[in-house]
C-alpha cells in the first residue's frame, strides 16, 4: 500500500476531514492532501505528527510489498458510516487490536476483495463480507 492509500485509508476509517486531520497534526491541509495523493517528500516527524493526529503510530517498513488496490468511492463511504464503526468494536473486542490499527486492516482487505470482483461492490454487498468477517471472528467454529 502506498503512504498515500494508507494515510487515506486511516483517515476514511476514523470519519474524519482532512482539515481535521491536518488541524490535528499541525500540518496544512494542501500539504496533508498531497501526501494522500502520494505526492510530496513528507519528513519522518510530519509522518509522527499525522500518526499520532490518525491514533497510530509511525512504522518504517523498508521491505517490499505488493501494491494494495485503491479503496473504491463507495468502501470510503462505508469507512464513514456508523454501522462500521460499530462492527469495527465489536472485531476489536474479539481481536484485542486498537480499532484505529484494525479500520485500516479491515478496508484494505475489503478492498483487496473487491479486486476479485472486477466491479465495484454494492453498500450491501459491503455488510455482507463485514458479516462475514464477524461472524468468523466473533463466533469461530469448533473443530
Amino acid at each position: 500500500m502506498t503512504l498515500g492509500a494508507r494515510l487515506r485509508a486511516l483517515r476514511a476509517a476514523s470519519g474524519r476531514t482532512v482539515a481535521a486531520v491536518a488541524a490535528d497534526a499541525g500540518l496544512s491541509v494542501p500539504y496533508v492532501a498531497n501526501l494522500e495523493n502520494d505526492r510530496g517528500n513528507p519528513t519522518v516527524d510530519a509522518l509522527t505528527r499525522l500518526a499520532t493526529a490518525l491514533g497510530t503510530t509511525l512504522n518504517v517498513d523498508l521491505g517490499p510489498s505488493p501494491a494494495p488496490p485503491e479503496l473504491p468511492p463507495s468502501l470510503v463511504r462505508l469507512g464513514r458510516s456508523a454501522r462500521f464503526h460499530k462492527d469495527l468494536d465489536t472485531l476489536a473486542h474479539h481481536t484485542g487490536t486498537p480499532p484505529q490499527e484494525l479500520a485500516a486492516a479491515v478496508l484494505d482487505v475489503l478492498a483487496r476483495m473487491a479486486a476479485l470482483t472486477n466491479r465495484e461492490p454494492t453498500e450491501r454487498d459491503w455488510h455482507r463480507l463485514l458479516d462475514a468477517l464477524l461472524l468468523v471472528t466473533a463466533h469461530p467454529s469448533d473443530r
